[in-house]
């Protein structure tokens, strides 16, 4: 074994402690029964963009000035990693979006999009950076030249379970653009994880995976593999969209619903995707996460969505199925613009906010990354999570099972039969703990869950 693979495996087997230490309580609120309580974690920092649970039980950050760092999330320590010296910062322009790889250990990829000037044009790249020995190096630009403007640049990355990666893009104020196929601007964009066209995108040897989009800001993987992203509407209409290969979402044409005499026959000609809600006045949507864990219960199968000027975090309950929203519920409306969110493998919500991006009214200690938690849930892992056991529930279970995997685990699972026969399988996405099935498919009896070297007894009824 290479040293700098020895470096890389003792990083992800340092993994931050499972019970995080007893801050400071500034807020607490109800959830159902639970009650969440909200602590900072950390203070002092500059616009905070992106927040990935990594793979070392770190938080992963980008702040808008270029800076990309790991987060501690016991202590709040701020450890930087790099700062980019090519990013170039104009009102809403700057690093943006953030992906880790998901086989990190062996590929210590971090893919960044951001802005930068090049010949005095301002411009947005996909670039993709190498980490080792505790630091950011060696980037590689995997997509460049998508034009951009100091506002409506997107962009939110998210890696699905097949490994490919999406981009989410902005108009960049050029309306027309986001229905133009071969245009980069007002798409979610797919590309494999090496920046090549994958050969199964709606069109062939095109990026384009999905249209008419004005400037969406929020991606996150749910239920079943589907794909949700929340969008910046206009004057009206911000969008919780599900997100389906080839389809058109409407924009400049089509604000929110196809509701208007003029969107009605565009809908109907183009293969519009209506939203699954929206917002009229705009909240200014920002990121969005999904939520599984058992720690807060009344969040479970809900998106997790924060927003910038309407100042607040919302819950939006899904249906089984997953394609439609039962109810929406605002939390957290006394901390001013938030911006980015993601969740713990124990259920911690972690929320950064944005007041000191031009547009807010910062406190002394903006911009803060704040933690909800339920400090009554009981982590149940134990202190050595490589050995841990695989956990799954309800079981015995009906319809649907959800599972959750040690630190470090393998990505696949397979389920097999009394007589040893795989009868499904399905993979963890990047940095994925747990991972929701539909078993409508299997019949009533006994079988077996496993996930690499861990097998766990299940019964379906």
């Amino acid at each position: 074994m290479n040293r700098f693979y020895t470096s890389l495996t003792a990083l992800l087997l340092a993994a931050a402690p499972l019970t995080a230490q007893t801050l400071p309580a500034l807020t607490t609120f109800p959830v159902g029964t639970t009650t969440v309580t909200v602590s900072a974690l950390t203070t002092g920092l500059v616009v905070p963009w992106e927040l990935v649970w990594g793979p070392d039980n770190f938080i992963w950050m980008t702040e808008r000035g270029g800076r990309i760092s790991r987060v501690n999330p016991t202590t709040g320590a701020v450890t930087p990693l790099i700062t980019l010296a090519d990013v170039s910062t104009s009102s809403e322009g700057g690093l943006l979006g953030m992906a880790l790889h998901p086989d990190f250990a062996t590929s210590p990829f971090v893919y960044v999009v951001y802005n930068y000037t090049e010949n005095g044009t301002y411009l947005e790249k996909l670039v993709r950076l190498t980490y080792a020995n505790g630091t950011l190096s060696a980037p590689l630009v995997l997509l460049g030249n998508i034009p951009a403007t100091s506002t409506h640049s997107g962009s939110r990355l998210l890696i699905l379970p097949d490994r490919t990666l999406l981009m989410s893009t902005g108009d960049a104020q050029q309306l027309p653009q986001a229905q133009n196929p071969a245009s980069l601007n007002g798409k979610i964009l797919r590309l494999n994880l090496d920046g090549s066209v994958p050969a199964n995108n709606p069109i062939s040897g095109s990026l384009t995976y999905t249209l008419g989009h004005r400037n969406p800001q929020g991606l996150a993987l749910g239920l079943g593999n589907r794909i949700y992203s929340s969008e910046h509407g206009a004057n009206s209409d911000d969008e919780l969209n599900l997100i389906e290969p080839g389809r058109n979402y409407g924009w400049p044409t089509v604000e929110g619903y196809c509701d208007q005499t003029t969107e009605q026959a565009f809908c109907t000609q183009n293969n519009v995707r209506v939203p699954l809600t929206a917002w009229t006045p705009t909240l200014a949507v920002a990121g969005l996460a999904y939520y599984t864990s058992p720690a807060i219960p009344g969040w479970q199968n809900r998106l997790l969505l924060v927003s910038l000027k309407a100042a607040r975090l919302t819950d939006l309950a899904l249906n089984a199925t997953g394609d439609a929203i039962s109810s929406r519920t605002d939390y957290l409306t006394s901390f001013g613009r938030l911006r980015a969110i993601c969740v713990s493998p124990q259920g911690r919500v972690y929320v950064a906010t944005s007041n000191r991006d031009g547009r807010g009214s910062p406190a002394a200690t903006d911009d803060r990354i704040l933690v909800l938690e339920n400090r009554d849930f009981v982590v149940t892992a134990t202190a050595a999570p490589v050995a841990a056991r695989l956990r799954l529930w309800p079981n015995p279970a009906h319809h649907t099972l959800t599972l959750e995997r040690p630190a470090l685990a393998a990505d696949a699972i397979s389920i097999s039969d009394a007589l040893g026969r795989r009868v499904q399988t399905a993979r963890f996405a990047a940095g994925q703990s747990q991972l929701t099935l539909s078993i409508e498919g299997l019949k009533p009896g006994m079988y077996m869950v496993q996930n690499g070297g861990r097998t766990q007894r299940l019964v379906v009824e």
